[in-house]
């Protein structure tokens, strides 16, 4: 039996590894959210990384050597080259596709595009970091200004690379359906409501203010995949990568098995 294809793959959330694997991205998907007891249940988000890609940091060359079919023939599941200071050393240009995945193994491929929106200007937005930070974070700074102020700008909340997602959150919409509710609710998961709206406020007030944490503890692990507004953004100073996150329609009409799950 012949040799399988090898592959590199950088997991994103819900930890930052680099692993190498015989496995497709589809069987890999499935492998590391019900394929093995070893790896966790929920839901998954990882990268393929250019199999030609090579830093000192990584000792690739070593781990893709011992990444071969196991006796009975079988491709070898997972490698880990590392597990610390990953996307830090990882160059984004390395980075292909972009995998989600459920929480029973359905996978999403997305190709990274251009980020040519034009934002508008001071609007408050809500960013989840995945990884290497794990906090919420509401902003007035748009997606390539946050991405810059965390990874060369920032020094108390900051890392040399980063990759964040922004939630679907609209903010007059919010105050309003919390109107004579004695309880206030929150769409985004374990997040105070009335600290959400108070930071809010605080950031539309103050324009010397750019950002404020509202939570230390990622939320992504809750959150819906419908609660992502625009995609993903991988970022390093001036550099962004940027994966779109395709439109409900797209979703329905081209990828119904996975958008089913998700809901």
């Amino acid at each position: 039996m012949g040799e399988y294809q090898k592959h590199l793959y950088m997991i994103v959330f819900p930890i930052n590894a680099l692993v190498a694997s015989q496995l497709s991205p589809k069987e890999f998907s499935q492998h590391y959210t019900i394929g093995s007891a070893k790896h966790f249940r929920g839901k998954v988000v990882f990268a393929e990384v250019d199999i030609n890609f090579r830093n000192s940091y990584f000792d690739i060359e070593h781990y893709l050597s011992l990444t071969v079919n196991k006796p009975d023939g079988s491709p070898k599941k997972t490698k880990f080259i590392s597990s610390y200071r990953v996307l830090e050393n990882v160059d984004l240009k390395a980075l292909k596709n972009l995998y989600l995945v459920t929480a029973n193994g359905m996978m999403l491929e997305i190709a990274s595009q251009p980020y040519t929106a034009v934002n508008e200007p001071g609007l408050v937005r809500i960013y989840q970091e995945l990884t290497p930070l794990s906090n919420l974070i509401a902003s007035s700074l748009d997606q390539r200004a946050f991405g810059k102020y965390i990874t060369s700008e920032s020094k108390s909340k900051s890392a040399p690379k980063i990759c964040f997602t922004q939630y679907e959150f609209n903010i007059n919409e919010f105050v309003e359906k919390n109107k004579n509710r004695e309880i206030w609710y929150s769409p985004i998961p374990e997040t105070h409501p009335s600290r959400l709206y108070e930071y809010i406020r605080q950031l539309q007030t103050k324009p010397t203010k750019k950002t404020k944490t509202l939570n230390l503890n990622t939320t992504f692990l809750d959150a819906s995949y419908t609660l992502i507004r625009h995609g993903f953004w991988f970022a390093a100073a001036d550099e962004l990568l940027f994966y779109p996150m395709p439109s409900q329609t797209e979703l329905e009409n081209n990828h119904y098995d996975w958008w089913k799950f998700i809901r």
